[in-house]
């Protein structure tokens, strides 16, 4: 029983004895589950070899996916837009899911809407959903911009948004000027990193494809970012600060820093910062575009080579050293704006910091998974570190993300490199991978931390601990506020590999006249 001088969580308060006994009489009588050493037997066998070859051969069938499905992308990219209500064409039950995994990352209200979409509507289409739910979405929560993408009911039996939204104007749920630009992004295929992609190239259609007389090259001398699926908004806020201190004129196009990071100060926020319309509109005179995940921008890319006239520079996500270096050179090449002594100092403590860690790093095996960029950059730092990267898994990658790791890996680490590639594998291909060719660490998002468990179960010798860097990240605190970009992202990704490095030293050597022959003060 609860004691209400001492409530304790659930955790502690599952283990006091009554617990235990309800919890066994449970297992007993009503679950007429396998016997334990059965258990055991199964587990031990999803361990080996033999269960790995059956596990790769599988085909149709997904089991913990590395990856999210496209319109939860698609509002974050909208959220990165002035006074912006992200519109989900579809079942309530989907906006929920978005909104929810956006809640559990960033601890914060996200605004999102569905015109919720049941069974009628899918029967009958949902045009008068749409109809009803512009109107309402305008009246009620009053955006500047309302950004429409879709969920799998609406993309199976296919509503066509552009004519849907165009006869909601004809009825007059909103203006014929208000704007309303949209995405296809039906769940069932692409990801995440894809929604976002065709939720930018649809805004940036909306503002431009109709409207490029007037527009010239370079003709207002700033230079555009396009940030991509990012969701550490510390990387935000690094590329402004770099931007500012080099004195460059750009525009960041899509930023939800604001609106995902609201002080509590008594005033709910629904929209806050964000790039301007004007700014969009303005876009295309640009000296040009930088996309700073390219492989996963591919419709976003065509618009600004297409539509733009833009020359878009082949560069890959600033993480790290080298990588970094290329953007900030590059960026100076297109501005004419020399790079200042404040980043190259700062570029200097990077190195001062990979030297003093590099004896810990070294040899130390890795094995990630994440999204296309992410991996290709932090695979390229874990080298640049002295780190050996064993696997790099990528739901969302496909032959463009393994023709591009695999040139970077050639430039990188030409002599016996062992990094192998897994592009749309899943987190139970990983969970093999962790058993049969045990890497010291591995790196992603919270769902690792059952793999790591998994891991532990077999023996504490076998455990393969998770250091937390992607997304989404549900159960640590403030981690979406950090930064992996650019020199102070580096700095703060070696900081977290070579610290997680050393508390794994700690735990192997702490117990007393045992294992502490190195339990040392220093490091």
């Amino acid at each position: 029983m609860q004691d209400i001088e001492d409530i304790k969580q659930s955790y502690p308060l599952f283990r006091n004895e009554e617990y235990k006994d309800v919890l066994a009489r449970k297992k007993d009588d009503y679950e007429n589950g396998h016997p334990s050493d059965k258990v055991d037997e199964t587990f031990l066998w999803t361990t080996s070899v033999e269960y790995q070859e059956l596990n790769f051969a599988r085909e149709a069938l997904t089991v913990n996916p590395a990856k999210a499905c496209q319109p939860l992308g698609a509002v974050l990219c909208a959220l990165g837009f002035e006074k912006t209500l992200p519109y989900v064409h579809g079942s309530q039950g989907c906006v929920a899911y978005f909104r929810t995994y956006f809640n559990r990352h960033f601890k914060e209200p996200v605004a999102c809407v569905s015109d919720s979409m049941t069974e009628d509507a899918a029967v009958f289409g949902g045009q008068k959903n749409m109809i009803d739910g512009l109107e309402n979405a305008k009246a009620l929560y009053k955006p500047e911009m309302i950004a429409v993408s879709t969920t799998c009911m609406a993309e199976v039996i296919g509503d066509d948004l552009n004519a849907f939204i165009g006869n909601a104007k004809k009825a007059g749920a909103v203006a014929e000027d208000f704007p309303t630009p949209f995405a296809h992004t039906p769940s069932f295929v692409g990801s995440h990193v894809t929604g976002w992609d065709n939720m930018f190239e649809g805004i940036g259609r909306y503002f431009t494809l109709n409207h490029m007389e007037d527009k010239e090259v370079g003709s207002n001398g700033k230079i555009n970012l396009v940030p991509g699926f990012e969701t550490y908004l510390g990387n935000f806020r690094v590329i402004h600060r770099m931007m500012q201190e080099m004195g460059v004129d750009y525009s960041l196009l899509s930023d939800p820093t604001e609106v995902l990071d609201t002080p509590a100060d008594g005033e709910y926020r629904m929209y806050s910062g964000g790039t301007t319309l004007d700014e969009m509109k303005d876009a295309p005179n640009a000296i040009t575009t930088i996309l700073l995940q390219p492989l996963h921008l591919v419709k976003t890319q065509k618009l600004l080579t297409n539509t733009w006239r833009h020359d878009v520079p082949k560069l890959d996500i600033p993480m790290g050293l080298e990588l970094t270096d290329n953007f900030l050179m590059e960026v100076a090449r297109l501005t004419g704006k020399a790079i200042p002594d404040s980043l190259a100092k700062e570029r200097g403590r990077l190195v001062d910091m990979m030297t003093d860690s590099h004896t810990w790093l070294h040899g130390k095996k890795f094995a990630l998974y994440g999204d296309p960029d992410f991996t290709l950059g932090l695979t390229k730092f874990l080298l640049e570190l002295g780190a050996e990267p064993t696997h790099v898994l990528c739901q969302s990658g496909g032959k463009r993300w393994e023709k591009s790791m695999k040139k970077m890996l050639k430039e990188s680490a030409p002599v016996n490199n062992q990094t192998q590639l897994f592009s749309r594998h899943d987190l139970w291909h990983f969970r093999s991978l962790m058993f049969t060719e045990k890497p010291d660490f591995m790196i992603g998002n919270s769902y690792g931390k059952f793999i790591q468990r998994d891991t532990l179960h077999k023996g504490k010798e076998f455990e393969v601990p998770l250091i937390r860097i992607g997304f989404p990240i549900f159960d640590r605190h403030h981690l979406h506020r950090s930064t992996t970009l650019g020199y102070e992202g580096a700095m703060t990704i070696l900081t977290t590999l070579v610290n997680a490095v050393l508390e794994r030293m700690d735990d192997d050597t702490r117990l007393m006249a045992q294992t502490d022959f190195n339990y040392d003060l220093v490091r």
